[in-house]
């Protein structure tokens, strides 16, 4: 099983954002996202840790602003924390091995897919689109990726 670790190295080489976001805990502006409109076959990873997070094919537009998922790749990758900042209560995602703030995840999502909306920062992703998936040694999650 491939290991999944937070490195030095890893976080030097994050962008001004990719580091505002997944290390201080900011929001990218809603709308401004990279992967907003992503609709490639693919995985989308921990930009820390390459710790696979979420499928394509859980992806859906919630008109939030933000990519949304339905559910993680697997949950043992993804660590929810509860958030009282700015006045609200909300459940706070991070990445279990890279410790990034990814986003948040809100009880509004599909019913008929579970009900939740991962909404989760472009900034803190990495897409691996499916035929890259194997060399990068993600081929075990090529199963949760759809066929167009």
């Amino acid at each position: 099983m491939k290991m999944y670790k937070k490195s030095e190295d890893a976080v030097a080489s994050l962008t001004p954002e990719q580091h505002r976001v997944t290390q201080q805990g900011g929001t990218e502006h809603p709308g401004t996202g990279e992967y907003l409109h992503n609709h490639e076959p693919g995985i989308y990873v921990d930009v820390v840790s390459g710790e696979p997070l979420f499928a394509s094919s859980d992806k859906f537009e919630s008109g939030c602003g933000w990519p949304s998922f339905t559910k993680p790749i697997e949950s043992a990758h993804i660590n929810e924390v509860r958030d009282t900042s700015h006045g609200m209560i909300r459940t706070e995602v991070r990445s279990t091995y890279g410790d990034s703030h990814l986003g948040h995840v809100f009880p509004d999502g599909p019913r008929d897919r579970g009900g939740l909306r991962y909404c989760i920062n472009s900034a803190s992703l990495r897409f691996i689109h499916r035929d890259d998936m194997e060399a990068e040694g993600y081929g075990e999650y090529l199963n949760q990726v759809e066929n167009i």
